[in-house]
């Protein structure tokens, strides 16, 4: 790594590149990528590909390759992605997934598919990075080009603006969309795609998700306005993981007649897609997509992408702009189901309300808290009394005191 590198703000497991990330390694990569067999790299520098707080569900370089073909010399930025395997913590929380393999599967068959659809429908919105090499044995590695060089970066230290919102949702409403159409067309397609949160058994035994409500619970004892809901989820302690699931895996075990159903892409937070100016955006880390109701990206992101101000009305006005742009969408591809209406989404939003506390109470004053710079991602996964503290985060709090009295307006808490 380079002397001058700024090592507080990088994961500590990207600090120091493992052995068989090398010269020789990126030359056979780029041998292939490039169908160049006597291309050489003459130097490689390696650094960490992303800020503390990006992710935490694998492991991430930056590298930048100087080679030499017949034609003369070339650079080429690229990112590197693989699993960890420091034992400890994250490599625990990993272990047994199916993340990588669905990685893999969202570059080469999917996310390829979804653009040859609009393709054919005169839309050319770019949905990936193209991954020019992976590899499951001897490890699990995925290599992209880099995007930062392109103009991309990820936002860190402001809001997101409303024009950017607009951008993200109008690009995943064109991703649901032909998703929606190959579900209906050709389902075999997208089989393979059933592993989300509820499938890693490692993630919700983690402190992080056992401890959420009793931390949510204690947090409401200590604010005087808050502790008239106390009761509401005193009621759904013991089973809001089970209710939770029931939202997730609807698709694959229990089916509405009047349920909306895509490939989502599962993580769908702020730093999981990169921008260039206001009106470019790429998403990226498709680990978690699957195939759920069209609600678990909308509700995931109402908590994990918009700032407070933006979801204090349960995201109305973006989601509704998402809808015009999803029907514009299938109509434009042919979409030959029954087509969604606004009103139904808007029921299903409200049918999956145990999400909505699930995110609430587990998942926000964890992501504030390291969204605000006032803990780190390790620190709030394992150390107890940290995760407490972000509870109690001056922020979440003032979220909290805005979203419960919404949920109290929609009727959340009929018939708990």
């Amino acid at each position: 790594m380079p002397d001058s590198l700024d090592t507080e703000q990088f994961n500590a497991d990207e600090l120091e590149a493992p052995a068989w990330l090398n010269a020789q390694f990126i030359a056979d990569v780029l041998r292939t990528s490039e169908k160049c067999p006597e291309l050489e790299v003459t130097d490689l520098k390696i650094t960490p590909a992303s800020a503390q707080g990006d992710h935490y569900a694998s492991i991430m370089f930056r590298t930048t390759a100087e080679y030499t073909t017949s034609k003369g010399k070339f650079s080429k930025p690229l990112i590197i992605k693989t699993m960890p395997e420091q034992e400890g913590h994250k490599k625990d929380l990993l272990s047994g997934s199916h993340l990588f393999d669905t990685e893999v599967r969202s570059y080469t068959t999917a996310l390829p598919e979804f653009e040859r659809i609009l393709r054919e429908a005169g839309d050319d919105t770019k949905l990936f990075v193209p991954c020019i090499y992976h590899s499951v044995e001897p490890r699990q590695v995925m290599i992209f080009e880099d995007l930062v060089p392109q103009g991309y970066s990820v936002i860190r230290k402001r809001p997101i603006t409303q024009t950017e919102l607009e951008t993200v949702y109008a690009k995943l409403a064109k991703w649901h969309a032909v998703s929606m159409k190959l579900l209906n067309e050709q389902p075999d397609l997208l089989k393979d795609f059933k592993y989300g949160m509820m499938e890693m058994p490692t993630v919700l035994n983690d402190p992080m998700v056992t401890t959420g409500m009793d931390n949510f619970l204690k947090m409401l004892d200590q604010i005087p306005e808050l502790t008239k809901y106390k009761p509401h989820f005193e009621k759904i302690k013991g089973d809001l993981i089970e209710r939770m699931g029931n939202v997730m895996l609807e698709h694959r075990r229990n089916i509405k007649p009047d349920g909306y159903y895509v490939m989502c892409h599962g993580d769908f937070h702020l730093r999981n897609m990169m921008f260039k100016n206001d009106r470019e955006v790429m998403f990226i880390d498709f680990q978690a997509c699957n195939l759920c109701p069209i609600t678990v990206d909308l509700k995931y992101s109402l908590y994990m992408l918009m700032e407070p101000e933006q979801r204090w009305d349960l995201g109305k006005d973006i989601i509704n702009y998402y809808f015009s742009v999803l029907e514009d969408t299938l109509k434009k591809v042919g979409y030959k189901g029954v087509m969604p209406t606004n009103d139904g989404l808007w029921k299903q939003i409200y049918r999956h309300k145990f999400y909505d506390f699930f995110l609430l109470t587990t998942f926000l004053p964890l992501f504030a808290a390291i969204k605000a710079n006032e803990f780190k991602v390790n620190e709030i996964l394992q150390d107890p009394e940290v995760r407490q503290k972000s509870y109690l985060s001056e922020i979440y709090v003032r979220d909290v005191k805005k979203l419960l009295p919404k949920y109290e307006e929609v009727g959340y808490f009929i018939d708990l």
